[in-house]
């Protein structure tokens, strides 16, 4: 059984093994950027969040990346009220995916047979798994989209799962609205992303110097796996 420590910027500063946990969060939410834009290449679905994203740059002519740096402040913007505390990894989530999305939309082009655009999505959604357990944890806090998760569950004392579900059905519905992609990536993405990032998180968790007294148990069991959910 694995913990994840509750800390804020200060006790995550003073947490130590600092150049191993920096690094692999700068690493992981880099590559965090790259998945998004393998699965925007892929052109079969896209992550819950990004359909409203991408829904927002057809009607604003910005690209992906500045759409999702914009829109992480906006959300930041919704913790307010809810007294959720940013930590070092929230800030960076929000400013550093968006570039390496864009980096990699420059980079990677959209194949023209179908054969390889599904296992360039297939490879987005492993990836973003990957990056996810990886940032997770650096633990350096959540990203904007769980922490505005988190905050909803315990003011309203409901289910992480039905909080969940409900952000990730809004935000799709208003990205359709707008005009952003839905496939069967997104499917796939809402099917596996949990159950991934579970399996992995565990080998990525940096243990912290000293023990401290919040902590969230990572175990193997459904409603635990919601909670580790990828922050597109």
């Amino acid at each position: 059984m694995t913990t994840l420590a509750d800390l804020g910027p200060l006790a995550q500063l003073r947490a130590g093994r600092l150049p191993r946990r920096l690094t692999q969060l700068f690493v992981g939410l880099w590559l965090y950027g790259v998945s998004l834009g393998l699965m925007v290449r892929g052109n079969d679905g896209v992550a819950p969040w990004d359909v409203l994203h991408l829904g927002i740059v057809k009607h604003t002519g910005l690209d992906l990346g500045t759409v999702l740096v914009v829109m992480s402040f906006v959300v930041l913007l919704l913790w307010i009220p809810l007294r959720e505390k940013p930590g070092i990894g929230t800030i960076a989530n929000a400013l550093l995916i968006g570039p390496s999305t864009d980096v990699t939309l420059a980079l990677v082009h959209r194949p023209d047979g179908q054969v390889a655009r599904v296992p360039l999505m297939l490879a987005g959604i492993a990836l973003c798994a990957l990056a996810t357990a990886m940032y997770i944890g650096a633990q350096f806090g959540r990203g904007p989209r769980d922490g505005l998760m988190t905050g909803l569950v315990r003011h309203t004392g409901l289910s992480i799962r039905l909080i969940r579900t409900a952000l990730e059905i809004s935000v799709v519905l208003v990205g359709l609205l707008l005009g952003g992609p839905l496939g069967v990536g997104t499917v796939v993405f809402a099917l596996v992303i949990g159950p991934l990032t579970q399996r992995w998180l565990p080998a990525w968790i940096v243990r912290l110097d000293a023990p401290t007294p919040r902590t969230t148990t990572v175990a193997p069991e459904p409603a635990v796996t919601a909670t580790m959910t990828a922050d597109c």
